[in-house]
């Protein structure tokens, strides 16, 4: 990078992420030009530090959900694994396992790079398993019990209906269209077929840590009403949350008016609350500040060339393994 860079005197401004890699090359290769850190990314980094933060609180979303789940199972004992966010016990002691391995070899000194080699794990691996508090921050996707689907926000009314006597699936798909629902009657029809048939009480659950963070991020007028609702609830109950969505929606609105210059302020303000993972991304602001301000200040940004590279995975995610990579080039090129 740095030896493309050198041949090329003219250029005055660099737009690139926050890899320490990228700016000692631009720092190498053009030393007079003006480092920009792009938009897309500093948002980026901000929603992941923010859905680690709503994951660290994430018993504050039982309040969606509380007096139903109490009165539809008694608490188990603390030994117990019923409350595992895994549906495989088998998958569930083999990240605990890893887990701990991660940590104890951090604790003895080990580097990140060291632990990769000798368990022979990726860097995004180990940085997972290094970040995350306890095994459970790390659940996603098919092992979730949770897992988030359109109905999801409409639960609570349905149970409602349910424990009023209401167990027509038709009449009660009709009574949450109104509401926003736009999903199909067959998922209304399977919820409450699964409330007929299964042994234990099956309720609405709280909201995934990945759902909130959305709702976090999203401007307010783009949210439903019930998502409205939702969000206001977690965050009357939850000081925590309450201070991270402030500071979200005050860095969105220096962002998208590139007000760069309040950029030390909302760094004091994110450090005077306990949110240990917003903390991390002031502290990588702090060693890129110029950058990050002149990405906050001036017009420049490479989203143009983050929609081209998601256009060049989508291209490849859709056929490649079913096809040669010679089709796969003419497409990217050609699409």
């Amino acid at each position: 990078m740095a030896a493309w860079l050198a041949q090329r005197p003219g250029i005055e401004v660099v737009c690139r992420d926050r890899a320490p890699f990228f700016a000692e090359g631009a720092t190498a290769g053009a030393p007079r030009a003006t480092q920009v850190a792009d938009r897309w990314h500093l948002w980026h980094n901000l929603g992941e530090a923010a859905e680690r933060a709503v994951a660290r609180h994430r018993q504050c979303l039982r309040v969606l959900v509380p007096d139903r789940e109490a009165k539809a199972e008694p608490p188990a004992p603390p030994d117990e694994k019923a409350d595992s966010p895994w549906r495989s016990e088998r998958f569930a002691n083999r990240i605990r396992a890893r887990h701990a391995t991660v940590h104890e070899l951090l604790e003895a000194g080990h580097s990140r790079r060291s632990i990769g080699r000798q368990l022979q794990m990726t860097h995004r691996t180990v940085k997972n398993l290094a970040d995350a508090a306890k095994p459970e921050d790390l659940f996603r996707g098919q092992w979730q019990h949770n897992r988030t689907s359109v109905l999801d926000e409409y639960k609570p009314y349905l149970d409602d209906r349910w424990d009023e006597g209401c167990t027509n699936a038709w009449k009660l798909w009709e009574e949450i269209v109104p509401l926003g629902y736009r999903g199909s009657y067959g998922r209304v029809s399977a919820y409450l077929r699964q409330k007929r048939t299964s042994p234990r009480p099956v309720t609405a659950q709280p909201p995934a840590p990945r759902v909130v963070t959305k709702w976090i991020l999203s401007r307010p007028e783009t949210l439903t009403e019930i998502e409205q609702l939702r969000l206001k609830t977690v965050l009357a109950n939850c000081p925590e949350l309450d201070a991270l969505t402030g500071h979200v929606r005050s860095f969105a609105h220096m962002l998208t008016e590139r007000q760069g210059e309040r950029l030390s302020q909302w760094l004091d303000a994110v450090r005077q609350d306990d949110l240990p993972s917003l903390h991390t991304f002031a502290a990588g602001i702090d060693r890129d500040r110029d950058a990050v301000i002149a990405g906050l200040t001036l017009p420049w940004n490479s989203g143009v060339v983050e929609g081209h590279v998601n256009r060049i995975k989508m291209l490849k995610r859709q056929m490649f393994g079913r096809a040669s990579f010679d089709l796969l080039r003419k497409r990217a090129l050609l699409a």
